[in-house]
């Protein structure tokens, strides 16, 4: 299951979608100057029960090199399976929008981050028909910050290097210029950095003694952590189910199957992501909108 460290790392790019390239050019990897950046849909699933999502895809246009795709990835652990879904994600990518990706993969421990940047090759051992080279960003490449004067030049920046530094030894003074430069920022703006620190940071211990800083520093931040969870983990949920939804109503017009307006109201209101899931793969076969309701 996806978890709210995880996603509060890759949401931090949804919310400020040039981050990127602060960060590399913080860990010395230089990509063309973007002029314009782009959200685009994260749903790489095909008609076949086949589904697979990047965490977060930006179209970055670049004034003098053209546009690109970026393609951004959470990675907690090491896990050879990703090795062909990254792989898969690029070449559909490029299939889809005819345009050049760019995987990056960012890590919290610099072992995964080891591992994470070794070249992927596919092919016999005579010859390699495809290679991928991940950028990636970690513990080990992207610089700590700890002066709060130099965090409150980048909020964006300075969060997203907090969290992935979260396992560092130097985490507490890491936190106190973080948290220092919000409050010295204050507004929504610095409030919402300070969510998603917490929230990021998912160690019970580390968001401990995040709360007690923001408590510490000033009234304006008083820790309400849980709420603030409770509230992000529900939409985040809302949003995978209307996603599950459409997938479901999607595949089913595309079989040519009808949904009358009564099913058609049952899948939409349904927001068990369980149920979903089996709706999900019955809507593969089901030669009605019937066989997916079937006990």
């Amino acid at each position: 299951m996806v978890s709210s460290p995880h996603e509060a790392m890759h949401q931090i790019f949804r919310e400020d979608p040039r981050l990127f390239a602060r960060a590399l050019l913080k860990a010395g990897i230089t990509l063309p100057e973007p002029a314009e950046v782009q959200l685009l849909d994260t749903d790489l699933t095909e008609i076949r029960p086949l589904e697979r999502r990047v965490d977060t895809l930006l179209r970055v246009d670049a004034a003098d090199s053209g546009s690109y795709l970026l393609a951004i990835e959470m990675q907690g652990r090491r896990d050879p399976d990703k090795l062909n879904s990254w792989t898969y994600y690029l070449a559909h990518l490029y299939a889809k929008y005819e345009l050049p990706p760019v995987l990056l993969v960012v890590c919290q421990d610099k072992t995964t981050a080891s591992w994470a940047a070794e070249p992927i090759r596919i092919g016999p051992s005579t010859h390699t028909s495809i290679a991928v080279f991940p950028l990636v960003l970690g513990p080990d490449n992207l610089p700590a910050i700890i002066d709060p004067d130099e965090a409150a030049q980048d909020l964006g920046l300075s969060v997203f290097s907090a969290l992935t530094h979260a396992k560092d030894p130097a985490l507490p003074a890491i936190l106190d210029a973080l948290a220092t430069a919000l409050v010295d920022t204050g507004g929504e703006i610095a409030k919402d950095w300070a969510e998603f620190t917490e929230i990021g940071l998912g160690d019970p211990r580390t968001r401990a003694l995040w709360r007690n800083l923001m408590a510490t520093y000033t009234s304006r931040f008083p820790g309400s952590g849980t709420l603030i969870e409770e509230s992000i983990n529900k939409g985040l949920a809302e949003g995978e189910s209307r996603g599950r939804t459409n997938d479901i109503l999607r595949l089913l017009t595309l079989r040519g199957i009808d949904v009358p307006e009564a099913a058609h109201e049952r899948i939409t209101g349904c927001t068990d992501l369980e149920t979903l899931g089996v709706w999900f793969d019955r809507s593969v076969t089901a030669v009605d909108v019937e066989e997916l309701f079937a006990p």
